[in-house]
């Protein structure tokens, strides 16, 4: 019984990765596009691929609907943070992928797969930085985090 738990632990995040790593190479095959979820939304803004830009992201969130109620699993939707946390947290992150030249999808998922040393520094930045932020956020906020 408790194989099973623990496959059902590792069978969403494993498939989803699958099938996020599968439409990342499906949107290079098909349209020469790196799945950057960050130049997407922004090109999503305006421009002449704004079309198959706005329909990826819509793609995304459908995706995450269907799943929830395929699986019947619930989705973690409240946050104990102050809003002005959120939105200042919002900012950075988007600060940080245009001074980045990309976010973790473009650059961990589809950066590393085209082995681009780029997006090797670029994802061991994100990754030391989350991990520094983790700790520093744990010794201000306590166990919260």
């Amino acid at each position: 019984m408790e194989s099973l738990v623990l496959m059902n632990a590792y069978l969403l995040p494993l498939t989803g990765g699958v099938l996020l790593g599968l439409s990342a190479m499906w949107l290079l095959l098909s349209l020469g596009r790196i799945a950057g979820i960050s130049g997407i939304a922004w090109g999503s803004l305006a421009g002449p691929e704004r079309v198959w830009r706005t329909l990826f992201l819509v793609g995304l969130l459908l995706g995450g609907l269907v799943t929830h109620n395929v699986i019947g699993q619930p989705v973690p939707a409240e946050s104990t943070a102050p809003l002005w946390l959120i939105v200042a947290s919002g900012l950075l992150v988007g600060l940080g992928t245009r001074m980045g030249g990309g976010c973790t999808s473009g650059h961990g998922v589809c950066g590393l797969g085209r082995r681009s040393p780029r997006s090797l520094v670029a994802t061991l930045t994100f990754m030391t930085l989350g991990v520094i932020t983790v700790f520093v956020m744990q010794s201000l906020m306590g166990a919260a985090v």
